[in-house]
């Protein structure tokens, strides 16, 4: 619409693409299809731009996004709980797609061969298939210790904060490495946790402007020991839920 010189949605005078008074895209008439998705991608992803900006800022440049969220600027980002359910959806999906079951191969150590040995395959499985859910956990554990550990920092709702944007990047990162363990080499399970070490430490050097020794040690061992309780924890919690069950 070409000629359109007033705005459908209000009724103002629009003078440019989209209107002064109320924000609406100028020529907006009939529902489209692609105006739909459009309005879908929008709303839940912000494509057009927090959802990219924020997940270019936490590849390249993690200290200053986490800063700049921290000191007030929560329009430019996405927000970190929005993030971290975003890259968790996109776990499960791909997961899905390419059947990839993370405890293929995975021997239980110091299982009695007497006992339900089952039962621990399923308390795995379930963990696993519960993700989701149980990947909060590691939020908070590691939001916990690295209070615990920088007390004087930042209080624990930021690290909390900070928590979840850190554990979406964890989840893009075993996404794309559940890709060359399913069709390369399963043996490497580890890797995923090594490259978010290397990731942790980047972004919180990064963050405190300290690439001290003594910071990098204080912010692995908050990192080993919120990934050793999240597991702990999860794996405990989904195991009881399935001994419950098999009652």
């Amino acid at each position: 619409m070409e000629g359109q010189t007033h705005c459908n949605n209000c009724q103002n005078e629009v003078t440019g693409p989209f209107c002064t008074h109320c924000g609406q895209r100028k020529g907006l008439a009939k529902i489209t299809f692609s105006e739909t998705f459009q309005d879908f991608m929008d709303m839940v992803f912000s494509v057009n731009a927090p959802l990219m900006r924020t997940f270019r800022m936490l590849l390249f440049s993690p200290g200053k996004l986490l800063r700049e969220y921290l000191s007030g600027k929560r329009k430019t980002y996405y927000k970190p709980v929005s993030f971290f359910i975003i890259t968790t959806i996109v776990y499960l999906i791909v997961r899905a797609l390419i059947q990839y079951d993370p405890m293929e191969g995975m021997v239980v150590v110091g299982a009695p061969k007497d006992f339900n040995q089952s039962l621990f395959k399923s308390a795995g499985d379930f963990m696993v298939t519960n993700i989701n859910n149980i990947m909060f956990l590691f939020v908070f554990t590691m939001g916990l210790f690295f209070k615990a550990f920088f007390s004087k920092r930042n209080s624990l709702a930021e690290f909390i904060a900070i928590s979840f944007y850190l554990v979406g990047i964890y989840t893009i990162i075993g996404t794309l490495a559940a890709f060359y363990l399913k069709f390369v080499d399963p043996k490497y399970k580890m890797i995923p946790m090594i490259i978010f070490l290397v990731y942790v430490i980047y972004a919180f050097t990064s963050l405190f402007k300290s690439r001290s020794i003594f910071t990098i040690f204080k912010i692995i061992v908050a990192y080993i020991l919120s990934f050793i309780f999240y597991a702990a924890f999860g794996y405990a919690f989904s195991f009881l839920i399935v001994w419950l069950k098999s009652l």
